[in-house]
Order: C-alpha cells, then sequence, then structure tokens
C-alpha cells in the first residue's frame, strides 16, 4: 500500500461555537472523557499506511497546546505547527511539515471526532486508484435558495449535489502543485485541487462524520458514543479508544468527478 501523511486541521477560531478561550475551542473540547482532536487523529495514528501526522494549529495556541498534550504528541509521534489566517494557509503549513516520502496527503478536520477505520480504508483506496477522493454524503434534505429578507427564492434540485466531509486525500505532489497555482480562497482541498485541473473522485461516507460546529453538535457527537456499541477490544495504546465500526458504509462507489464546490 502507498504511504500517507496526515493533516490535523484545528486552526481554526471557533466562532460559531461560542468559544471564549482557547480550551473551549471545539478541537480542545473533552468528548466522552477525551479531547475532540485525540479523537479525530487516532485512528489515523493507529492506520499502518499513515507515516506522518501533523497537527496544525493557531499561532496563539502553538505553545500552550505543545505544553498542554505533550505526552499525547510524544507517544503518537506528532508534529504540531502553526498555521495560517485562513484554513488552505493552514493546510499549506501542514503540508510543508509532512514527511517527504509520503506519497499521499490527508487532511482531515480537527473537529471531526466520530471518523471510523473502514471510511479511512475506502478513501485511502480511492486516492490511490484515481489520484483524489474524499469522503461526502448525499443531501437528503430539500435546499432552499434565500434571499437576504429570508424569502425563499428557488428550491435547488438534489440531483448529483452531496455535502463534503473529511479526509480529503490526494497525491502529495498534487497538493503542492495546486497550492503552486492557487488564486483566490478555496474552501477545501477539493475545490484547491479542481481549480488546478485535477480530478477530485467522491466516496460515500456516513452521517455520523460531521463536523462539530456548535455545542449542540458536541451533545449529538456525546450522544452518538453512548449509543454506540462496547468497543470490541481496547487498544493497546494509552490514549486511544476504539469504537465500534459499524456497517453503514458500503465500499467505494463507482467514483464520479466531483461537482464544481
Amino acid at each position: 500500500m502507498a504511504s500517507f501523511g496526515v493533516i490535523l486541521a484545528a486552526a481554526g477560531r471557533s466562532r460559531r461555537f461560542g468559544a471564549g478561550g482557547r480550551r473551549e475551542k471545539k478541537p480542545f473540547v473533552e468528548l466522552d472523557g477525551r479531547p475532540v482532536w485525540v479523537r479525530a487523529i487516532t485512528p489515523f495514528a493507529d492506520h499502518p499506511d499513515v507515516k506522518s501526522l501533523v497537527v496544525v494549529v493557531a499561532a496563539d495556541d502553538l505553545q500552550w497546546f505543545k505544553e498542554r498534550y505533550r505526552p499525547h504528541l510524544a507517544f503518537l509521534n506528532i508534529e504540531v505547527v502553526s498555521g495560517g489566517s485562513q484554513r488552505a494557509d493552514s493546510v499549506r503549513c501542514g503540508l510543508e511539515a509532512v514527511a517527504s516520502d509520503c506519497e499521499f496527503v490527508a487532511v482531515h478536520d480537527a473537529a471531526r471526532p466520530l471518523i471510523q477505520r473502514k471510511d479511512i480504508d475506502n478513501v485511502f483506496e480511492a486516492a490511490v486508484r484515481y489520484g483524489a477522493a474524499i469522503l461526502a454524503t448525499r443531501v437528503a434534505d430539500t435546499l432552499k435558495r434565500v434571499d437576504e429578507s429570508g424569502r425563499v427564492v428557488a428550491t435547488v434540485s438534489r440531483d448529483g449535489i452531496w455535502a463534503a466531509q473529511t479526509p480529503q486525500v490526494c497525491r502529495t505532489e498534487w497538493l503542492r502543485e495546486a497550492y503552486r497555482k492557487r488564486s483566490g480562497t478555496p474552501t477545501d482541498e477539493a475545490q484547491l485541487l479542481q481549480d488546478a485541473g485535477f480530478p477530485v473522485f467522491v466516496v460515500e461516507g456516513v452521517p455520523s462524520n460531521f463536523k462539530i460546529t456548535t455545542a449542540a453538535d458536541l451533545k449529538l457527537a456525546e450522544a452518538w458514543l453512548k449509543a454506540s456499541p462496547a468497543p470490541k477490544q481496547r487498544s493497546l495504546h494509552p490514549f486511544a479508544e476504539e469504537r465500534f465500526d459499524r456497517d453503514e458504509a458500503g465500499p467505494p462507489i463507482d467514483p464520479r468527478a466531483l461537482f464544481d464546490l
């Protein structure tokens, strides 16, 4: 199997989460006894094809993060770097720190703590086959376009519409080249790659891999963990807590070039 580097994006300001300090930022809050970011990175740390782990945090949080989580960082061999003003800037900082021999790089949101090993395997497999792939879910709700006054002006067709998740995975050199060609402020790596002319494919994920954006999302994640069946076995390392890997997602679907984001 190919080798992968993983960038965990944890440099956001958490405005929608209502953070009043770094300990209240969504990646750093406790979720059922463990920090959200630790839950998000553990499945990658346990993956045999992952050779490099990088966490990107805000510059103001860098020293505090290194001191607060020193045992986790040392045991899991995680490198920590400071990010930039936008997500794309932060990911680029992380990319520079990924081990040079990693053929592929995966970018994952630190605020997605319920990622499952099976979904990682599926998107890794698709990235190796196609060059770039992301997890995404089919949009089930009816979509409305609304004007500034709050009036509904149109119903948007769901045909071909997917909600992007992470990890977003691609050939390392593709992402480097995409940054060299970058213009504007892409909202995720898929858009950055598409703007540079690289095809991106979608692998169907599961709804439980949602991003914690509000305090209500944290409650939902807690409920999901409590409702999950007990782990099949305990992990050998002290910071892991293996969860039951639900059979919610099938194998990678026959991917199609991702819609314009």
